[in-house]
């Protein structure tokens, strides 16, 4: 698969009276044609600095950036007109209607007025068209955001939280854009915050965290690479839960009671546990492994800050070893 967008050792760095902060610390990522991409990251982790950077708008300190095989951003008029970009929240003038805004949009970039009408149609605001913007939600504002980028039948899309102030039937319809984009031959690059969206939606994921990229690869894959190794168990009826816990505990499991189960956290050998409980007379009813999902691989991978000074890629990243191996 043709890259569209490559970065590989993207550094950039911030001086201020505290000291050297570094945004982005040796970054790589490389998206292919005609895939929807999820690139993650908490707040702070380097994403927007990323998009800005590679856009042109901010200035790297070192590293490679290059989109459809060119270099940026020292040839970035020569492809800017192949990139459709949504980065933080635009700004419109509250008066004019949608229709005005996209049509003024259109005039500048000297594209046709039939356009318009078409991305307001792809984007669910054909029918209020003609409302002034300050009436409009915060989603509708958000759709009109993602119908600008799209004015110009961008190859390459770049959105920043597109999501963002949409209900649960607007997420819906932006995943069936962004998939139906990306079925068309377009590729779409979205940053988001709502994993299971992103494990829905998107082919390929990055993970930034302190600006180094820390997984990337197929969402299976990413999710394969840090399945979990816990366990549903359920125990016949009248069975005392807390007891058979603490036998298990006792002989090195990391055990957590619910309602009418527990969870064992480092079963490497579920099998362990059934020999175990089955010795003192107490008998498994359900035994189930619990699928790891895209939000506890995030905060797996992101939820503790780097050791400083490790600059190693970790994309390959095992899973710990259980008590019963």
């Amino acid at each position: 698969m043709d890259a569209v967008l490559e970065i590989a050792g993207l550094r950039k760095t911030y001086r201020s009276r505290k000291g050297v902060r570094r945004a982005l610390d040796g970054f790589d990522m490389v998206v292919g044609a005609g895939q929807v991409h999820g690139f993650l990251g908490p707040n702070g982790s380097g994403k927007t600095t990323t998009l800005r950077t590679l856009l042109g708008l901010i200035r790297p300190n070192g590293g490679r950036m290059a989109l459809f095989g060119q270099e940026v951003p020292r040839r970035l008029p020569e492809v800017a007109g192949s990139v459709g970009a949504i980065v933080e929240s635009p700004q419109f003038f509250g008066n004019f209607t949608a229709r005005d805004t996209l049509s003024l949009l259109a005039d500048a970039g000297g594209l046709k007025k039939e356009r318009v009408t078409a991305v307001l149609e792809l984007v669910g605001l054909r029918d209020r068209a003609r409302e002034r913007v300050r009436t409009y939600s915060l989603g509708m504002k958000q759709r009109l955001a993602v119908a600008s980028a799209l004015l110009k039948e961008p190859k390459l899309l770049i959105l920043d939280e597109p999501a963002n102030g949409l209900d649960p039937g607007g997420i819906r319809e932006m995943r069936t854009l962004m998939r139906n984009l990306a079925e068309s031959g377009m590729t779409v690059l979205l940053s988001s915050h709502i994993l299971g969206e992103i494990q829905l939606i998107c082919d390929q994921v990055t993970i930034i965290s302190a600006g180094r990229r820390v997984a990337a690869g197929s969402v299976a894959d990413v999710l394969a690479r840090h399945s979990s190794s816990s366990v549903k168990v359920r125990l016949e009826p009248g069975v005392d839960l807390l007891g058979a816990a603490e036998l298990l505990r006792g002989n090195g499991a990391e055990v957590t009671l619910r309602d009418d189960h527990f969870v064992v956290g480092n079963a490497g050998n579920p099998a362990q546990i059934t020999r175990i409980l089955a010795e003192k007379q107490i008998y498994v009813s359900e035994l189930a492994p619990i699928a790891a999902d895209l939000e506890s691989v995030f905060l797996e991978l992101t939820g503790t800050a780097p050791v400083e000074g490790q600059n190693r890629q970790v994309d390959q990243v095992s899973a710990p070893g259980g008590w019963g191996q």
